[in-house]
């Protein structure tokens, strides 16, 4: 599959329809990389014209902020921001809640104001206008699917029903967490934690997450966010369930259902 960078399309007089800001972690970590070529399947099978900054999108700095270096993060939130303002930029989306979060709401303070929009947004946009035609009888048909929300996405920025939305379209049966929307639970990787080692305490976060997602009986564990992933991931092996229990991403699920 051939994704082309912004610099391509730009020497050859194109405009893409939406820049795809990959992240760090839909860059690097094998995992993740999973959830990125399945949202970029989805984006060339319905024909949407979009580009990549490829080795010019570097980290938007959300660890370092959250993790208190605000001089790296302001450093680094120009540097994408020059290249972003450079190539005249106007519609962002992206997988991962961090990037979403700080592109949307901490850019514009420093001179990127861009419309960004996350992925489950764009499916939930894609499944209603019918640009994605759901499989009749998917795998997914009549499984129960948990959907975790990340804190980003969910109490940071609101979204609740759009990652809903777009599992129903899979005729699922969607199965709640006891702590979930406004409710929900971290799964313990935000604000840089998953760059660091835990503070003392009897429990690990992820792992109380992950029973609370086991106890539904749910097959499918639904996320929205990679590092969400590889914390729910982590807890469902550490209780010895990833034989019976599988955590996707929602447009991991769309790809493989999709008509």
């Amino acid at each position: 599959m051939k994704v082309k960078t912004m610099a391509e399309m730009m020497a050859v007089g194109e405009t893409p329809e939406v820049l795809f800001w990959v992240g760090c972690a839909g860059s690097f970590d094998q995992r993740a990389q999973k959830i990125t070529k399945a949202f970029a399947t989805i984006l060339d099978k319905v024909g949407i014209k979009f580009a990549i900054l490829g080795k010019e999108e570097a980290c938007t700095g959300d660890p370092a902020r959250r993790a208190g270096n605000e001089f790296l993060f302001q450093m680094m939130a120009y540097q994408n921001i020059q290249v972003l303002n450079g190539y005249g930029i106007k519609k962002i989306v992206t997988t991962c809640p961090h990037c979403f979060n700080t592109l949307k709401n901490e850019y514009p303070e420093l001179g990127g104001t861009y419309e960004v929009i996350h992925h489950t947004s764009l499916l939930q946009q894609l499944i209603d206008e019918g640009r994605i035609k759901i499989k009749e009888g998917g795998e997914f048909k009549g499984k129960k699917i948990s959907y975790h929300d990340s804190c980003y996405l969910g109490r940071a920025n609101n979204i609740y029903e759009a990652p809903r939305k777009v599992l129903e379209a899979l005729d699922a049966e969607l199965v709640e967490m006891k702590r979930c929307r406004t409710n929900g639970l971290c799964c313990g990787a935000g604000g840089a934690q998953m760059f660091k080692e835990d503070e003392p305490g009897n429990k690990r976060i992820n792992m109380d997450r992950a029973d609370e997602a086991l106890e539904t009986g749910a097959k499918v564990i639904a996320a929205a966010c990679p590092f969400c992933n590889t914390m729910m991931t982590d807890g469902v092996k550490n209780r010895e369930k990833e034989n019976e229990v599988a955590v996707l991403d929602i447009a991991e699920l769309i790809a493989s259902n999709m008509q």
